[in-house]
C-alpha cells in the first residue's frame, strides 16, 4: 500500500476506503515477455469495488505525458456477496476522455472474493479482478517513527537521533488489497521504446466525475504531499506535475536529505518523478524504476532517496505467497476477526 499509507492522518478520499489507490505494478509476463503485466490495487479493506468508480490506468506512449491508451475498469454494486467487471480498452483522443469509453473487451466477468482466482480470457487479454494478498512491504511503526507529526507533512525529517527506527515487523504480511490485473501484447501499447503508466480512480457523483486518488511512482504521492495539498494532487494532471508540484518537492528534500535546491532537482530528474508517471521500458528487465515487480523493495528506495542514504534498510523481504503464473499476486489472507 505505498500509495495507500499517505492517509495516515488524511483518511481514504471521500472516507472510502473503496476509492483509495494502493499500488501500481507493471512488468513483463514470466511466461511471454512480448506481453505485458499491469496491476492497480485498490481498498485495503478488500471487501469490493465502487459500483460508481471508474477505476482506470493511462498509458502515453509518446512521452507528452497524455493519455494515449486507457484501460478503465467498472464494477456492479455487490449483491449477495457477488460482484461483476467490465473491462474498457480507448486509443488516441478518445483515451484523454475521463469516462470508461472504447471497446468493451470484457462484460461481467465475476469478481474473485475467496478461492482459486476467477481468470477471464479474451481475444489477446486476461483480467482478473477481486480480493489478494496484498504484496507491498514494509514497517508501519518504524515508519511512524520517521514522521514530525508537529510540522505539517506526512513526512518532514528523518529524527533518527542515532538509532534505526525499524522493528522488523512487516506490517503487510497479513494484508489483502482489491487487485484489478490485466495481461495483453505489449505491441498494443506501441512503446517508444517506453511507456508511462499511471493510476486514476473517479468517483460519480451528481452527474460529474470527481478525481479523488491517482498512483504512479510508489510513495511518491505519500511522502511528497501534505494534507493541505493531497486531494489537489490527486485531482491533478501528470502533464501539469513539474510546473505545479517541483518547488514542494524540492522544499520537502532540503529538509528529509539536506538538498540543494539544485541537488533536489538533479536527484528527482534522475529519478524521472516528475512527472509522477511509472515508467517501463518492456525491451529491458523489469525492476523499479523501470515499471514495478511485486518484489521491488520500493519503500527503502524512496527512503534513502529522500535521506541521501542516511536511513538505513529496514530488513525486510518481499512476500512469499506471490505467483509465478496469471494474477501472480498471491491468495487472499483469511480475515481476522
Amino acid at each position: 500500500m505505498s500509495n495507500h499509507f499517505t492517509g495516515l492522518s488524511l483518511g481514504p478520499p471521500l472516507d472510502d476506503q473503496r476509492l483509495d489507490l494502493c499500488d501500481l505494478y507493471v512488468f513483463q509476463s514470466p511466461a511471454d515477455s512480448t506481453r505485458t503485466v499491469i496491476i492497480l490495487n485498490a481498498n485495503p479493506s478488500a471487501d469490493g469495488f465502487h459500483p460508481d468508480a471508474i477505476y482506470r490506468l493511462n498509458i502515453d506512449t509518446d512521452g507528452d505525458c497524455l493519455t494515449d491508451v486507457a484501460i478503465s475498469y467498472v464494477f456492479s454494486p455487490v449483491t449477495d456477496g457477488r460482484q461483476t467487471a467490465s473491462v474498457f480498452i480507448a486509443k488516441g483522443a478518445e483515451a484523454r476522455s475521463a469516462e470508461a469509453v472504447g471497446q468493451k473487451i470484457i462484460s461481467d466477468a465475476e469478481v474473485s472474493f475467496a478461492g482459486a482466482p476467477q481468470i477471464v480470457a479474451a481475444g489477446p487479454y486476461r483480467f482478473f479482478a477481486g480480493s489478494r494478498g496484498d504484496a507491498f512491504f514494509f514497517d508501519l511503526d518504524g515508519i511512524l517513527k520517521l514522521y514530525d507529526t508537529k510540522g505539517g507533512r506526512n513526512f518532514t525529517s528523518p529524527q533518527m537521533g542515532g538509532k534505526a527506527p525499524w522493528t522488523g515487523i512487516d506490517s503487510n504480511l497479513e494484508a489483502n488489497v482489491g487487485s484489478m490485473v490485466i495481461e495483453l501484447p505489449t505491441a498494443e501499447l506501441e512503446p517508444r521504446p517506453l511507456i508511462r503508466v499511471w493510476g486514476r480512480c473517479s468517483l460519480r457523483r451528481d452527474g460529474k466525475l470527481l478525481h479523488v486518488d491517482r498512483a504512479g511512482h510508489p510513495s511518491v504521492s505519500s511522502f511528497f504531499n501534505t494534507d493541505d495539498t493531497k486531494e489537489e494532487y490527486n485531482a491533478s494532471e501528470p502533464v501539469n506535475d513539474r510546473n505545479r508540484w517541483l518547488a514542494q518537492f524540492v522544499h520537502l528534500m532540503g529538509h528529509t536529505g539536506d538538498y540543494s535546491d539544485d541537488e533536489a532537482v538533479r536527484a528527482i530528474d534522475a529519478e524521472g518523478i516528475l512527472p509522477d508517471m511509472l515508467s517501463f521500458d518492456p525491451s529491458k528487465p523489469a525492476g523499479y524504476p523501470n515499471g514495478r515487480l511485486l518484489t521491488d523493495d520500493v519503500l527503502n528506495n524512496r527512503l534513502a532517496f529522500l535521506s541521501k542514504g542516511e536511513i538505513p534498510h529496514d530488513g525486510l523481504k518481499p512476500h512469499t505467497d506471490l505467483l509465478s503464473v496469471f494474477p501472480y499476486i498471491g491468495a487472499p489472507h483469511p480475515k481476522t476477526a
